[in-house]
């Protein structure tokens, strides 16, 4: 019987499934956090989940030499590449799976920090799960740092400031660099935790995501809920396969 477990690897508390795990209980998938910052580790049966999901988080891919296990997660996650594992990595989940394809990672020009739009590559339009996103105006942003196209990888979407915002890697593994999964107690939260993302405008650009959160984020949600559950129809086919 194909597992019903989907390990998510959590790199801070505020950053977490947010809306998706509405559609994960509605699937019948069970998730099970890994928690770095309390100190777990990468579980030894990772491999027989269905799928894995490698959440966002404040520090760079290449902060490896003092947070061991972000090496620990690139070193997985090539091995689940290789095993054609699905992944959904997020923001630094993106991050991480560039990295474990053989991508570098690197400070953006500047933060990508709010909403505003991604436009889909013709790969992107006729791909299974980004193709959901055609129609929405505006997704979610927060990140410092982005990354450069793997090696044998796909673009399908990009944006004004970040060429790669979202890329599929072999058959089951997509690297979103923006954010669907958020809605709007957890973008207060983030304002709260990140103000020093923000710099001396903080007041005036908490203002403008608070009045864009409100016009955006029910759009934001329905596209969540599409791409989460074409992905998880990957994660059963490649159960079946």
């Amino acid at each position: 019987m194909p597992s019903e477990r989907i390990y998510v690897f959590q790199h801070v508390a505020c950053e977490n499934l947010g809306t998706f795990a509405a559609v994960l209980a509605r699937r019948g998938y069970r998730p099970e956090y890994i928690r770095f910052f309390a100190g777990d580790s990468i579980p030894s049966d990772w491999s027989a989940a269905a799928a894995l999901i490698v959440l966002g988080g404040p520090m760079s891919v290449n902060d490896a030499p003092r947070l061991a296990y972000l090496g620990q997660e690139k070193t997985m996650l090539r091995e689940a590449l290789a095993r054609s594992k699905p992944v959904l990595g997020i923001c630094l989940g993106a991050q991480l799976l560039a990295a474990a394809a053989g991508s570098s990672v690197f400070a953006a020009a500047r933060p990508e920090i709010g909403w505003g739009a991604v436009s889909l590559t013709v790969d992107g339009r006729q791909d299974p799960l980004l193709g959901a996103l055609a129609t929405v105006g505006s997704v979610f942003h927060w990140h410092g740092e982005t990354f450069d196209l793997p090696p044998g990888s796909v673009r399908l979407a990009f944006s004004a400031l970040t060429m790669n915002q979202a890329v599929r890697i072999g058959p089951n593994a997509y690297g979103l660099q923006f954010h669907l999964e958020v809605d709007a107690p957890m973008i207060q939260e983030w304002v709260r935790e990140y103000p020093q993302d923000l710099g001396a405008d903080a007041s005036s650009i908490t203002d403008r995501m608070a009045a864009e959160t409100v016009q955006h984020v029910g759009a934001l949600r329905s596209a969540a809920v599409a791409v989460l559950d074409r992905f998880l129809d990957l994660v059963a086919a490649a159960a079946g396969s």
